[in-house]
């Protein structure tokens, strides 16, 4: 069934592909390379509904989105068309809605500032140490339990697993909540029918735990974010941690799903990983500039009319950051393994809104632990189908595995993580 127009279409957004269709799934880079071709670094595209954005493709274009915040800026009370999308509205979650203005995400200026530093200082209270050996022994449990059977969906059991406990772990939500909400981040960020469903479960799970440290603040990242000096308010101390830990999941989990998709589909990869021909850090970083898993963020809009690459976007029209498209870009990369040993790509974005040092070093150590500790347990991963039969999460924003089934040698149930595998 056809779903129905949400707004009037401006003549610019006429013909503009949807983001979200069926070939957009199957291949994004090859959508993103004929946008590029037919409109150059900035696309017209449409969102659920025939919402109109304008896709930021070009390098140099997103660098000038994400540095120019005062132009290009976060508050989604900017957007003109905000009152005329409905509140049922599927994207919503991933573009602004709800109690958008309480968010870390959505604020500006000096706020922003004071918000982020705080969310900052919050992770980098956590041990280094204690947290890589959290990681490992998550990791040591979670291949446990499907060592002995010789096949496993590491999606599923492992990858989007891990992260949530080890960041849950961090932030102190409570054990028994973590599975439930592996499933309402996928929820959120499918933009289905469940996607609401999936936002309103995350937020009720963090007033849990902001009632919690409030009445009994611990050692973890949600009590120092509640003591921190700038005094955030229930709601806002909510929204922060939902930011923290989705943020710290999704990301980090789909990084290694297509870490271990690409070791287990290319021999050069799986060389790096297994027989360390490679420095395992340049093929994670090889992951976030060709398969990263943020491919699309939303979002930002302009404050008043704004020359963007080859086009005048309105004031008020929201503004999307292809970060995928932008580590593509053909004048960064001229040749597809052009600037691949740097850190030039976007793929936790740029500018003050960018993910703060601390979050990106603790998605690191997330997937490097995660990572050794499969390869230590099971060094003969084979994927179960043809690579061209995995199937992708449906999303707009994400590129990640719906499901990653593997065979193995079985393996003893006695067999510890030693620590192997070299890491650079």
């Amino acid at each position: 069934m056809q779903k129905p127009v949400l707004v009037e279409l401006p003549d610019s957004h006429r013909g503009a592909i949807m983001l979200g269709a069926p070939d957009y799934h199957r291949d994004p880079a090859d959508a993103f390379s004929e946008l590029r071709r037919a409109y150059g670094p900035v696309a017209p595209v449409l969102l659920d509904g025939q919402v109109p954005a304008w896709l930021v493709l070009g390098h140099r274009e997103l660098i000038q989105v994400t540095t120019d915040t005062a132009l290009f800026a976060r508050s989604v009370g900017r957007w003109r068309l905000r009152e005329q999308i409905p509140a049922d509205w599927p994207l919503w979650p991933m573009v602004g809605g709800g109690p958008a203005g309480e968010s870390l995400l959505y604020t500006e200026g000096e706020e922003h500032r004071q918000r982020a530093g705080a969310v900052s200082r919050a992770l980098a209270g956590i041990d280094p140490v204690e947290f890589r050996a959290q990681c490992e022994s998550h990791a040591e449990d979670l291949a446990e339990s499907f060592a002995h059977s010789g096949c496993a969906e590491l999606m599923a059991h492992y990858a989007l697993l891990l992260p949530v406990m080890v960041m849950g772990w961090a932030l102190g939500v409570p054990t028994e909540e973590h599975r439930d909400l592996v499933a309402a981040f996928t929820d959120q960020l499918a933009g289905g029918d469940r996607a609401l469903a999936g936002n309103q479960h995350i937020h009720r799970t963090m007033q849990k735990l902001v009632r919690k440290v409030r009445e009994r603040p611990g050692a973890d990242v949600a009590s120092r974010l509640a003591r921190d000096s700038i005094g955030l308010s229930d709601e806002q101390l909510c929204q922060d941690l939902i930011v923290t830990l989705l943020a710290g999941h999704q990301t980090t989990a789909y990084w290694m799903g297509n870490s271990i998709y690409r070791m287990v589909t290319d021999h050069r990869h799986k060389n790096a990983f297994v027989r360390g021909r490679l420095a395992v850090s340049q093929a994670l970083r090889e992951v976030l500039w060709d398969d990263t898993p943020t491919q699309i963020f939303a979002g930002r809009w302009t404050s008043r009319p704004a020359h963007l690459g080859q086009v005048t976007v309105p004031a008020g029209d929201l503004v999307l950051l292809g970060l995928a498209a932008a580590n593509r870009d053909p004048h960064l990369r001229p040749e597809p393994g052009a600037a691949i040993g740097s850190r030039a790509y976007l793929s936790y974005s740029h500018g003050p809104h960018s993910c703060p040092d601390p979050a990106r070093d603790l998605a690191e150590t997330i997937v490097t632990a995660g990572i050794e500790v499969l390869l230590d347990r099971f060094p003969d991963l084979h994927l179960v189908c043809p690579p061209e039969q995995v199937r992708w999460q449906p999303s707009v924003w994400m590129r990640g595995l719906e499901s990653l089934p593997v065979t193995f040698t079985p393996t003893p149930p006695t067999t510890r993580y030693a620590g192997g595998t070299p890491w650079i």
